[in-house]
Parts: structure tokens; C-alpha cells; sequence
């Protein structure tokens, strides 16, 4: 049975890189073609194959609209949510996840510092979009002439010396930004904050998310704070995986 499984779902790929006849794919499965009719027949039943007047099959609309239906469903946040606090573990620094929504950088999750400087930011509320690390993130990946024309559109304020003065260097941070796949914050908001960056992507490589892992100067410096960006592209990397449905398979 679950080899009859794994050859029905071998034809999905197939399938994916254009039609196919009965021929091609029993060669491709390495099977006679009456098993690969039999496949066939069951995937065209459930709405997963078609079978085109050609007598070449593709994929079914029923795929599609399940696979629209999962992304649907997918809740970021709720996959995100241990691998943030693995971070937190490790670091003991705030973590936190935020979304691009209606011309706003909201945060959607956070796990709090176990220092006793906490940070103010809360679950729900708008992040300072020209300074903070994941509106960098989420920003960088919008297609360049959306980019262009919200930074013209938004407001400037000078939190501090090193907030970002204008659209012309919010565009240039943006760019360097989607280069690297990473983003900073080294006081542009909060003099005393840092933070570092990674993104989150779905399954076609867009940005979904973005998290970031901050902490004051009095309890970690911007050098030091720096030396966690590469765990924190790791978790980054692992909440895409499994929110893709990209998670590598664990040895039996």
C-alpha cells in the first residue's frame, strides 16, 4: 500500500512540469502502464489529475484549490511560536514577529527578555516602520515600484540621530537590506535598543514575516548583539521550512 502511494504521488511532480501521456508517465514511475493507468484514473477521480482531450493528463483543479485552502489556513504565528522561544531560551533576549498589513508593520508575536529591562513594545501594536529592523524586512520585499511609491508616502520622524531621514536613505536601506537578507536597528528608534533580523519566507520565497531579537545597551552591546545574527537566520530559516512544508524528514 504505501508503495502504491508513493508512485500515485510521484506523478504530482510530474505532472507539475506539463502535460504527460500514459507513456511517459509509466516510464517516468518505472512501471507498466496499466499500474500507471490504474494511478491515474484514482488521482482523476479525486479531482487531482485531469485528462485532456489529448489523452495527456496535468493537474487537477482540485489540487489547487487545496493547496489554496492550506495557504489559507496557514497561521504563521502559531508555527513561528516555539521556534521564538527556542531563541529566547538560548539568548534571553526579546524576540519578536511582525507582519506587513495595510501599510502597517504590526507585532504579531513576542517573547519577553528574561533581564529585567524589558521593552514596551507590545502584541498588536504598530512598529516604528523607517527604523525597525522587521519593517526592513518586510519592506525590502515588496516589488520596487510599491516600495518607491510607499516611501514617498510615509513620514520621516527623527527618533534619534541615527533614524532614517528621508525616503532617498530608507530606499538605499532597503536595497542593501533585500542584498544581504538581514536588517538592523542600532538605536534608530530607542538610543539605548538594538536589534537584528531575519525573514520569514512561504513556499514561493516572498516574505510572509519577519523576526528580529532585541536588547538594550545596558544588557548586551550592538557588537555583541550582532554575533546572534546567525541563529537568529537560522530560526528564521526553520520557521520557513515548516511554514512552506519544506521540514526535512527525521532519520527513522
Amino acid at each position: 500500500m504505501s508503495q502504491t502511494v508513493d508512485r500515485a504521488l510521484s506523478i504530482l511532480p510530474l505532472l507539475a512540469e506539463g502535460p504527460a501521456n500514459l507513456e511517459q508517465v509509466a516510464g517516468r514511475l518505472g512501471v507498466h502502464k496499466s499500474t500507471a493507468l490504474r494511478l491515474l484514473r484514482t488521482l482523476h477521480e479525486h479531482g487531482m489529475v485531469y485528462r485532456q482531450g489529448d489523452q495527456r493528463y496535468r493537474l487537477g483543479a482540485r489540487l489547487f484549490a487545496l493547496a489554496q485552502q492550506a495557504v489559507e489556513n496557514l497561521d504563521v504565528r502559531e508555527i513561528a511560536h516555539p521556534h521564538l522561544v527556542e531563541l529566547n531560551e538560548k539568548c534571553g533576549h526579546t524576540v519578536h514577529l511582525a507582519v506587513y498589513e495595510e501599510n502597517e508593520v504590526l507585532y504579531i508575536d513576542k517573547v519577553e527578555s528574561r533581564y529585567p529591562v524589558r521593552m514596551y513594545s507590545r502584541i498588536g501594536k504598530p512598529v516604528a516602520i523607517t527604523v525597525a529592523a522587521v519593517a526592513k524586512l518586510l519592506l525590502a520585499d515588496l516589488p520596487e515600484a510599491e516600495r518607491c511609491a510607499l516611501a514617498e508616502k510615509l513620514d520621516y520622524p527623527l527618533y534619534t540621530s541615527r533614524s532614517t531621514p528621508n525616503a532617498t536613505a530608507f530606499l538605499a536601506e532597503l536595497a542593501k537590506v533585500r542584498e544581504q537578507g538581514w536588517a538592523t536597528d542600532l538605536g534608530g528608534h530607542e538610543e539605548s535598543i538594538n536589534c537584528v533580523g531575519a525573514p520569514i519566507r512561504g513556499a514561493d520565497g516572498r516574505v510572509v514575516a519577519a523576526m528580529s531579537v532585541s536588547a538594550p545597551n545596558v544588557v548586551v552591546t550592538a557588537e555583541e548583539l550582532l554575533t546572534l545574527l546567525p541563529s537568529v537566520r537560522r530560526t528564521a530559516d526553520a520557521i520557513s521550512r515548516e511554514y512552506s512544508g519544506n521540514t526535512p524528514q527525521k532519520d527513522q
